[in-house]
């Protein structure tokens, strides 16, 4: 198999980037810190990409949890990255080919970045899809929901809050209601805040974290697993930092590498009855998270440099296949895996 043109044109060499937020960091305050990663160019590597726009990401921040609208860039949820005969990159569309035809899905934080990535992917697969989402989102929401039917699919858009005991019962109730069945469970939504000092940590964040981001995830499971028959798929977003960690974000990657614990006790735990459950654990994703969880400074070029197969941060839609890969992969072969 030939191996793919480098995207950088110079001889690997160690890199200093600026404002890298994934991979293992030295903070010297709350708004500046410096990271040494391995990079595959030298102290100027061009970034060969069809993104363009990652390799130049501007100063901004939002309010938690942020939202698609407000990003600049604009994300870009199917146009997926390919090379020509030349090694250029250039952007082509996910074109479905009815993996998914007939299935029902949830998908948690849907309205947005990795999880509206998902949900647009799997409509062009076939699957009519519930998104679930703050209702501080309604724009993303509405924007995705519009997209998801302009696929040809459904898309029930539920403004609920999985931090509240009794949210998950009700996303599976509407669902129900709306589709008839269940087929596939996206557990993704999340939530993280910078601290770079364990001593000046709010225990509240940390609570509110791991509400967010595993009690939520177990509510709604409970509530979805009645309704999974043999063949069907629950996903689970982690990330790389539950095995890297983050030393800004220790709650976060906590509540990640639980997740991905989780993944694995509750795929053995389904097993015999033909449910598959994989987790998804992406790096640096432009996603409304990023500026909503860090000063605007930090987000001025951010990864840029900083990740050694692309030299920049991933859009959604690099991220959507997964989770589609994950699902629709013949048989039961595909379970307990961490992507």
């Amino acid at each position: 198999m030939l191996a793919r043109q480098s995207i950088f044109k110079q001889t690997p060499k160690l890199l200093k980037p600026r404002n890298l937020a994934t991979p293992p960091c030295i903070f010297r305050n709350t708004k500046q810190f410096t990271t040494t990663a391995i990079n595959m160019g030298g102290d100027q590597p061009e970034i060969i990409t069809a993104y363009k726009e990652l390799t130049s990401i501007k100063a901004q921040t939002q309010e938690l949890p942020g939202k698609d609208v407000d990003m600049d860039p604009l994300a870009e949820f199917t146009k997926l990255e390919d090379w020509d005969d030349d090694g250029k990159p250039y952007l082509r569309e996910y074109v479905g080919s009815g993996k998914l035809k007939g299935k029902k899905a949830i998908v948690t934080g849907g309205d947005s970045g990795i999880g509206r990535s998902a949900a647009q992917l799997f409509a062009r697969e076939g699957a009519d899809v519930t998104i679930v989402y703050l209702p501080e989102e309604e724009e993303d929401a509405q924007n995705a929901k519009k997209a998801i039917e302009a696929d040809g699919q459904q898309c029930l858009a539920l403004a609920l809050d999985l931090m509240k005991a009794d949210q998950a019962e009700a996303i599976v109730k509407k669902h129900i209601e709306k589709f008839g069945k269940l087929d596939i469970l996206v557990n993704n939504a999340s939530k993280q805040i910078m601290c770079t000092d364990i001593a000046e940590i709010e225990l509240a964040n940390v609570e509110s974290t791991f509400r967010s981001n595993i009690l939520g995830m177990f509510a709604l499971t409970k509530s979805a697993v009645p309704h999974l028959k043999r063949g069907s798929a629950i996903i689970n977003t982690s990330s790389v930092t539950a095995f890297k960690g983050s030393p800004g974000m220790m709650d976060y990657s906590s509540t990640k590498g639980a997740i991905v614990t989780f993944t694995r006790s509750l795929a053995g735990q389904l097993a015999p009855k033909g449910i598959r459950v994989n987790a998804v654990c992406p790096g640096p994703v432009f996603t409304p998270l990023q500026p909503a969880s860090r000063p605007a400074e930090n987000m001025e070029g951010w990864t840029v440099g900083g990740t050694p197969l692309h030299g920049r941060a991933s859009m959604p839609a690099e991220m959507g296949p997964s989770y589609g890969v994950s699902i629709s992969m013949p048989g039961q072969s595909l379970s307990l895996t961490a992507v």
